[in-house]
């Protein structure tokens, strides 16, 4: 196994106790391309201030500095890596250091692989051809405790649904009517939002409404269609045809 100082890159700066300051953010970067990893170290130094931030080139080397470093609040994974195995390798460094979050950051675009990942225990999928913006907006939203997937993969993903649905004269088999015509008109539109892979800021600013108010309804949303989390009812909303009139 290679030596792992060389890969490794810290900036820490220690908080003050007295400030209420947050503690700076420890991130892994598991990458074998050094330029994009240095890019990314670049990046997210300049984002987060007093980032450390830990490099590795294969598998292996993520998996041994996440064993090691329980405190790590983000692992940021290339799927093509050596020692990746595809999909593979998610899951053994997933059964490993479960507490901590992994986003794929990957050159892939394919839909079904993206879906595959979060069903693999993946917190995010981050594109590759993302803009510097796209990509630490992505970042804050993980590291703020939610999902991110790419809008253009979810609203792909929600087309698709909805063309087989009107083409079969029926909604997909795991749509539950019930449940959904249990749902307010408000929140029928934040979850059609939702569909599309926008942010709570995102749907608040369409919607008119405050962000707090699209947290509460975001939450209802999961209670009612008795779903754990927001992948869950983005995928339950890509089976809907938002288009219909939905009787309640």
């Amino acid at each position: 196994m290679a030596a792992l100082t060389d890969e490794s890159v810290t900036q820490e700066s220690q908080p003050d106790p007295l400030s209420g300051a947050p503690a700076p953010y420890r991130i892994l970067i598991a990458d074998d391309h050094p330029l994009f990893r240095e890019a990314l170290v670049d990046l997210m130094q300049t984002h987060f201030a007093g980032a450390e931030i830990l490099q590795a080139p294969d598998l292996d080397n993520a998996m041994t500095i996440a064993t090691a470093r329980e405190d790590l609040d983000l692992i940021l994974l290339d799927l093509n890596m050596p020692g990746m195995q595809g999909l593979n390798g998610l899951v053994r460094l997933s059964n490993e250091s479960p507490t901590i979050p992994v986003v794929i950051i990957s050159a892939e675009e394919e839909k079904s692989v993206v879906l595959q990942a979060m069903t693999c225990g993946a917190v995010g999928f981050i594109v590759k051809s993302l803009s510097r913006d796209e990509i630490l907006s992505a970042l804050d939203l993980v590291l703020a405790g939610q999902v991110y997937l790419p809008s253009d993969v979810i609203r792909s993903s929600a087309s698709g649904s909805r063309h087989q649905n009107r083409s079969s004269g029926h909604h997909d088999s795991q749509v539950d009517l019930s449940m959904l015509s249990s749902l307010t008109r408000r929140q029928l539109l934040v979850l059609e939002q939702l569909a599309t892979g926008d942010s709570n800021k995102q749907i608040a600013y369409n919607l008119s409404i405050t962000e707090a108010t699209v947290k509460v309804h975001v939450s209802a949303i999961l209670r009612k269609l008795q779903v754990t989390n927001r992948l869950q009812a983005v995928l339950y909303a890509s089976h809907i045809d938002f288009s219909q009139p939905i009787k309640r």
